[in-house]
């Protein structure tokens, strides 16, 4: 490939991958996906996908190319997903692009889903298109690692929100905690309960702070539902987390005559199995994962926080940090001792953002997102 060819795909590929995160909060469980059509150095069309069941990138921007009477045979597509190739909800988006006959489809990365995983690059070579793939691809990763996760590790990908001092205390020791992070990085985190599919928190937290777990500061049409932790089902019915939203209560515990009644505030008690006298976490993860769950985005205390991340349940850390000093308090994550530094679980820096007058640290485990990049076929850097 010339370098000016290489520069143009790059060009354009960002074009549509600023589509795709233009729809960060409505496509679950579908991936984020954009398209742009570029015939003779112009933008004849673009889209990105929109809600499970409506129409995928390919064809908003096929649509919008027909709405302008623009001529699209012999142009090049840009999509940063391989076009899918199998009957779901929607009819397969390699059909619409072959029918459309460009002479060019630039593909920033791979589907991880059995029915694509290479059949809508393969179908579009049989047509006679050229086809380019790679381009900016774990920048397309970066926009859909929930399904990636989903679709290859059977299981959404998990991050924890924390809020913490300087000294690492997530509340004082009588368990005051509001505020210790400003109004901007509180209004922050609601963007990230929006992108994800669910909230997740456990029985302390309801008991403790009563949170209703819902999106404010972020406009959305489509709600995340909600999940509680509470190994013996003694959630109190009227928790202010019941408000009608689609929410999960993963137990060990039976209650037949409770989980009815909550069943009519659009509550489901999913029964799992029982791991050192708790809540199994990889059983609920993986129930997640088999319901179309892509991102998990977890708000709980020390507790539940320290037993994902000893589960080896945590991909990413979200961390809001104050610049206040407390000293004795509570800690960030409760988990063992250790007696070796070699022992201590390690993440890596992905980001450093001010969040007046915070700042916003984003931490990923290397070895989870190693693993992605591996299932789509992408070179670690």
């Amino acid at each position: 490939m010339s370098a000016g060819l290489a520069t143009d795909d790059t060009h354009w590929m960002h074009q549509a991958l600023g589509l795709a995160e233009s729809v960060m909060y409505l496509t679950a469980p579908n991936p984020r996906v954009g398209c742009v059509i570029v015939q003779h150095g112009c933008v004849v069309g673009a889209g990105a996908t929109q809600r499970a069941g409506g129409p995928h990138a390919e064809v908003m921007a096929l649509r919008q190319a027909s709405e302008r009477n623009a001529d699209v045979v012999g142009s090049t597509v840009y999509v940063t997903l391989e076009p899918c190739s199998h009957y779901g909800r929607t009819p397969p988006c390699v059909d619409a692009l072959i029918a459309a006959k460009p002479s060019r489809v630039v593909i920033a990365m791979s589907d991880p889903n059995p029915l694509v995983a290479g059949a809508g690059v393969r179908r579009l070579c049989e047509a006679g298109i050229q086809v380019t793939t790679g381009v900016l691809a774990e920048e397309a990763l970066v926009l859909n690692p929930g399904f990636v996760s989903r679709m290859t590790r059977q299981r959404p990908w998990v991050w924890v929100k924390l809020a913490a001092t300087l000294d690492g205390r997530i509340a004082l020791l009588n368990g005051k905690s509001q505020w210790i992070t400003g109004a901007a990085a509180r209004a922050d985190g609601h963007h990230w309960r929006a992108r994800s599919c669910v909230v997740l928190t456990g029985l302390g937290t309801i008991l403790s702070d009563d949170p209703q777990l819902n999106v404010r500061h972020v406009e959305t049409e489509r709600r995340p539902a909600k999940a509680v932790v509470d190994t013996r089902f003694d959630i109190p019915e009227n928790a202010r987390i019941f408000d009608g939203t689609r929410t999960f209560i993963f137990t060990t515990a039976t209650r037949a005559d409770k989980a009815a009644r909550l069943a009519q505030k659009n509550v489901q008690v999913v029964q799992v199995s029982e791991h050192a006298g708790r809540v199994d976490l990889a059983a609920v993860m993986q129930w997640l994962g088999q319901h179309d769950i892509n991102e998990v985005h977890v708000e709980a205390g020390a507790t539940l926080s320290g037993a994902l991340l000893e589960a080896s349940l945590v991909d990413e850390l979200l961390l809001y940090m104050a610049p206040m000093l407390v000293g004795e308090g509570l800690g960030l994550v409760r988990l063992p001792v250790l007696h070796n530094l070699s022992q201590a679980r390690r993440f890596e820096f992905i980001e450093s953002r001010p969040v007046a007058p915070d700042v916003r640290l984003r931490a990923r485990e290397a070895s989870h997102w190693g693993a992605l990049l591996d299932a789509v076929g992408i070179e670690r850097k």
